[in-house]
């Protein structure tokens, strides 16, 4: 159904506001971006989650090389942190979530989908949905999945609380709507953040030496899988190649 005008101007107006951000002020604008598409959907809390694609040597992958490398919670709990990284060293394992699986298969697209969109009838009785979403006081949620490149998108989930109603279509309009159009901003965030932008694509070798390292794998192992040791693969990547995954020494951040 078509956008009401009121509906058009207040997106146009979120768009105005976000030109005005500096482009140092990556964080302030992200949470302004996050808090506006909350107010206009109704939505209780929102995650930002960049990911970047490896090519998996595991033909059986069910993330088909997609890994989440970065995290911002609108409003933060330990508790919400707790779960989301469990659900995130499970997606690094390759064990991921129904909702996972079938957001990666449209990866390269943009879409915004509810959970009824990516999940069975039966998933809303299991495991997954109670304790990834009814445990943290969330009903529904909108993922958007939005492409940077063809190894780098992020995914931005709008979450509503478990006393609300399940999003409708109109809302999904109004995300698809008010995210598509600013795609400049979402490539400005990832390489302030140093994830999803490298000066040329990888080699076959330095996929496997930078999945290695995200997994983390032994380094013996990661040196039999590039046939060379550790720190000459490494040092091969160039810095910018390297902060294309972020630091993958160290835990997300």
């Amino acid at each position: 159904m078509p956008l009401s005008s009121m509906s058009l101007e207040r997106i146009y107006a979120i768009w105005d506001d976000l030109a005005d951000f500096d482009a140092g002020d990556i964080r302030a604008s992200r949470r302004f971006l996050l808090e506006a598409i909350c107010e206009l959907i109704d939505a209780q809390n929102a995650d930002w989650i960049g990911c970047v694609r490896l090519n998996s040597p595991h033909a059986r992958d069910p993330m088909k090389g997609w890994r989440p490398r970065t995290l911002f919670t609108l409003m933060p709990c330990v508790q919400t942190s707790q779960v989301i990284d469990t659900a995130f060293e499970e997606m690094d394992k390759g064990e991921p979530d129904i909702t996972t699986t079938r957001n990666v298969e449209l990866a390269g697209t943009f879409r915004v989908l509810s959970l009824k969109d990516l999940a069975t009838p039966e998933w809303f009785e299991g495991p997954s949905y109670r304790n990834y979403y009814k445990a943290l006081d969330r009903m529904d949620t909108l993922w958007a999945g939005i492409p940077i490149n063809e190894d780098a998108e992020i995914q931005i989930g709008f979450h509503r609380s478990l006393d609300k109603p399940p999003f409708e279509e109109e809302e999904k309009e109004l995300v698809s709507h008010a995210l598509r159009g600013i795609r400049w901003f979402y490539k400005h965030q990832m390489l302030g953040e140093g994830v999803g932008v490298a000066t040329a694509p990888l080699t076959p070798v330095e996929q496997l030496v930078l999945q290695g390292l995200l997994l983390g794998l032994p380094e013996k192992q990661i040196a039999h899988a590039g046939h060379r040791s550790k720190e000459d693969a490494i040092a091969q990547l160039d810095r910018s190649d390297l902060q294309r995954f972020g630091d993958v020494t160290h835990a997300r951040g």
